[in-house]
């Protein structure tokens, strides 16, 4: 297919699953897992001292985490918690 060199070319930039909460999380549990941690123990370390060693760089799970705040995805958490297990 030919194109005009002068016509202007529009990109669309998806958003990666990777940049919203649940996507991380996700990535970040799934990468812990693979490696043969115990995902929720991990995250809670990591949430409650903030040291980013508690994730694995598998998958680059620690940049991963890195992404979003810590009481970001807390925030998300408890948001799904309460949503899901209301009446």
């Amino acid at each position: 297919m030919n194109r005009d060199p002068q016509e202007t070319m529009m990109f669309k930039f998806r958003k990666e699953f990777s940049d919203t909460p649940k996507g991380i999380l996700l990535s970040v549990y799934n990468a812990l897992e693979e490696k043969g941690y115990n995902p929720v123990n991990q995250l809670v370390g990591y949430f409650i001292s903030g040291d980013p060693t508690y994730i694995t760089s598998h998958k680059n799970a620690r940049s991963i985490i890195r992404k979003m705040e810590r009481d970001e995805l807390l925030e998300e958490l408890v948001r799904f918690y309460v949503e899901s297990h209301r009446k």
